[in-house]
């Protein structure tokens, strides 16, 4: 679910923007999109009401990561009982104007797939961003 909708809480919110500044940090020549999904039947039919999604759009395509846009979509477990939400991993991917040109998720063992796949340097700064992305949303208070 798009990260705007998922801000519903004070905590919510402060993390969804502490990741916001990471990506600015991380990504200085990427712009961060909250709505990545567009509000229509179709995309709402596919949409993870237990995920937050986020994407970045670099200003042409990035040589480096192979891709024009990235969407990160991070995925919860939430126990009913307990009333908790802890991230079990991060799904990725990256689009250019030929669709989808890799994917990459944190869940087994964190390898690119795809048509074409981001410089490793470019492949190292994303998996350290997932780690830091985990750990704010597993943090507790």
């Amino acid at each position: 679910m798009n990260a705007a909708e998922q801000a519903t809480s004070l905590e919510l919110a402060s993390k969804i923007a502490t990741v916001t500044n990471l990506i600015k940090t991380d990504f200085p020549d990427a712009r961060v999109d909250l709505k990545p999904w567009a509000n229509d039947p179709d995309t709402r039919e596919w949409i993870d009401p237990e995920s937050i999604d986020l994407g970045f759009h670099f200003p042409g395509r990035s040589r480096s990561f192979q891709c024009r846009s990235a969407l990160i979509q991070i995925r919860f477990h939430f126990d009913t009982e307990t009333q908790d939400r802890r991230a079990i991993g991060i799904e990725a991917a990256g689009f250019d104007h030929k669709g989808k040109q890799w994917q990459f998720s944190t869940v087994q063992h964190w390898m690119f797939e795809g048509e074409s796949q981001p410089a490793p340097e470019a492949e190292a700064r994303l998996k350290a961003f997932c780690q830091r992305v985990l750990e704010i949303f597993n943090q507790t208070e």
